[in-house]
């Protein structure tokens, strides 16, 4: 995993970063402290300087790094509101692909275009990805965070909601502190603690940062965003990115199209695609190859075939508004059109509660098997096509209000 936050303070950047949630594996650590304090912090680190000895942190690294560490409420107020946060994709997008961020890209491909010539020569990955992550995760650099990286694990840790997952990467970060890649005072990013011009995680860091320039540690934190730019093609690359390939494109559906093919991943060559009608947007024929068709916004709305690199993308962030939002900035930052397609905009997000509700309610009617939690992964999904397809509807899928009152 690499970013677990989007955002790195207040700015453009950070208002979108609230729009996708965070994506951290579940640690399964018992129950939240809901009532953290800095006495309970401090008492916290006293007992994690002994695991953090034994993991290989010195005692002069651990005493200088966690010096000015301190509870940072907010932090938990953040990592509380994510799974309250719902926003529809394109709301999302309409911020992540703004034509304010399009110009920001290309006036960065001016400025950074031989760099991101050589990074894209070198690993292999489209210069213009690189760019939109650049431009989603740091407006450019513009907004890289200034919150306490270790402050920010810690803090995170000994919340204990996902205590195990934080401290790991404390220690990473103190191994990176020991390592004297970045002074204490200079390791600072987001709220969960991802860092620099394109918000690695300090694990992260230690496996696939890398040097443009090939000399000393990478450099990630400072104003010159090469070897951040490097790592992120590096981390893309590591991730199984086909070099001269795309990560998707829209494509127009043919009437009576079976929408029960679309949404569980599964690919197929492009020809078969075509076969059953699909094209792309001006009518023209799908390339050569095998994808997957997603419908982000179900029936409706946009849709995607989807191909190898869209999962390299998702290495970064696994939340399909964030892959989208990356491949088409950096297609329009290339002179790419906007979508053809329009989105559902009379539609609204559910809430927690409703995702709950909807989940508990597919249970009753014998077609979920998850957990209800809120959280819209590929159980739910198959569990609303099931019911839309028991009850006539059209199988996309898509959690709607719609499908809640029917469930009701």
């Amino acid at each position: 995993m690499l970013c677990v936050a989007l955002e790195a303070g207040a700015s453009v950047a950070q208002e979108i970063a609230e729009d996708v949630p965070e994506v951290v594996a579940s640690a399964g650590d018992g129950d939240v402290i809901e009532n953290g304090s800095e006495a309970g912090l401090q008492a916290w680190i006293a007992g994690f300087r002994g695991r953090a000895l034994a993991a290989g942190i010195s005692a002069e690294t651990f005493d200088a790094g966690m010096a000015r560490v301190h509870f940072l409420p907010a932090v938990i107020e953040r990592d509380r509101k994510q799974d309250e946060f719902t926003r529809t994709i394109w709301d999302y997008l309409d911020r992540a692909v703004s034509e304010d961020r399009i110009a920001a890209g290309q006036k960065a491909l001016r400025a950074h275009g031989l760099l991101l010539y050589q990074i894209e020569a070198r690993y292999g990955v489209d210069k213009h990805v690189v760019l939109a992550i650049w431009g989603l995760e740091s407006a450019y650099g513009a907004v890289r965070g200034d919150i306490e990286t270790p402050s920010a694990l810690a803090t995170l840790a000994y919340d204990t909601r996902r205590g195990a997952f934080f401290e790991a990467e404390l220690i990473a970060a103190l191994q990176i502190l020991q390592s004297g890649a970045v002074k204490p005072d200079d390791m600072a990013g987001s709220w969960a603690g991802a860092m620099g011009h394109t918000q690695f995680m300090p694990s992260s860091y230690l496996k696939l940062a890398v040097t443009f320039a090939g000399k000393g540690k990478p450099d990630i934190w400072g104003d010159d965003p090469s070897d951040a730019l490097a790592s992120t093609a590096a981390y893309l690359a590591n991730a199984g990115w086909k070099n001269g390939g795309r990560w998707g494109d829209e494509v127009r559906l043919p009437a009576g199209f079976d929408y029960d093919l679309a949404g569980d991943r599964t690919q197929k060559p492009l020809s078969a695609w075509a076969a059953l009608g699909v094209t792309l947007p001006d009518g023209g024929a799908l390339g050569t190859g095998w994808g997957a068709l997603l419908l982000p916004a179900g029936a409706r709305g946009p849709a995607f075939l989807v191909y190898d690199n869209f999962a390299a993308i998702e290495a970064y962030n696994k939340a399909d508004s964030y892959v989208i939002a990356v491949g088409h900035l950096a297609d329009r930052i290339a002179g790419g059109a906007a979508f053809k397609a329009t989105w559902p905009r009379d539609l609204r997000a559910l809430t927690l509660d409703e995702r709950r509700e909807m989940q508990s309610l597919l249970l009753r009617a014998g077609v979920y098997a998850g957990t209800p939690d809120g959280k819209v992964g590929p159980l739910t999904i198959a569990a609303v096509k099931a019911f839309q397809r028991k009850h006539g509807m059209v199988p996309d899928g898509y959690p709607s209000l719609e499908i809640l009152q029917a469930l009701r």
